[in-house]
């Protein structure tokens, strides 16, 4: 079970990554563009909506609301894309990690979490 897990996590990742691809084409349709957008970084976020640490529901978003985002995303991309950008993001999986974007995302995350407080807390 835990192997199935793996490979449909990977899946998951490539979809995203996918989705991201598909964000930033100019061939990709506005709305599936949008969604497309915001499904990859949901899925590359590192904040979640419901955090992990709780336990049961913790991990229902990713099981759940990043599967049907991904799906939504999928209707409204063209097949022949989906598939081109889909072997990108496949040969871009393979690659290592940056270290960098994730500080990137995470610092764009804190700054508005803090423009949020600052905003609403006085």
């Amino acid at each position: 079970m835990l192997a199935r897990l793996r490979v449909w996590a990977k899946r998951l990742r490539r979809e995203a990554l996918m989705l991201w691809l598909a964000a930033r084409d100019p061939r990709t349709p506005t709305l599936a563009k949008a969604i497309a957008a915001a499904a990859a970084a949901y899925a590359f976020s590192p904040i979640d909506l419901i955090p992990d640490f709780l336990p049961v529901i913790g991990l229902q978003d990713e099981l759940v609301i990043l599967p049907l985002a991904i799906a939504l995303a999928l209707k409204r991309l063209p097949r022949a894309l989906a598939a081109e950008l889909r072997e990108r993001a496949s040969t871009m999986a393979e690659r290592p990690v940056s270290r960098t974007t994730a500080n990137a995302v995470v610092t764009v995350w804190i700054a508005l979490f803090a423009i949020a407080w600052i905003r609403f807390s006085g």
